[in-house]
Parts: C-alpha cells; structure tokens; sequence
C-alpha cells in the first residue's frame, strides 16, 4: 500500500457540488475525483519524487 496523507479541506458549497458532478459523471469518489484533477493540474510527477 503506497503512502498517504489524510488533510482537511475546506470548499465553498458551489465548489463542492461542481465536483460531486463532475466525480458521478466520471464515476469516481469524490476523493478520487480530486486527487485525479490535482495530478492532472500538476502534471507528470519528477523522477525524485515517490508518487507513481
């Protein structure tokens, strides 16, 4: 199991509804579905980096 980091996030309301949306219609979690977006947003991790 890779490692992770629990945090805690605040979203405005509007936020938050536009990623259930958009989480059902990939059908992902909402966890998923933001941790997809952030790895896309940030693009191919570097070779030092322990992230697949």
């Amino acid at each position: 199991m890779k490692d992770e980091k629990r945090i805690s996030l605040r979203l405005p309301t509007d936020l938050h509804a536009r990623l259930v949306e958009e989480a059902r219609a990939d059908r992902r979690s909402l966890n998923s579905e933001i941790v997809h977006l952030l790895e896309v947003a940030l693009g191919p991790a570097s070779e030092d980096d322990p992230w697949p």
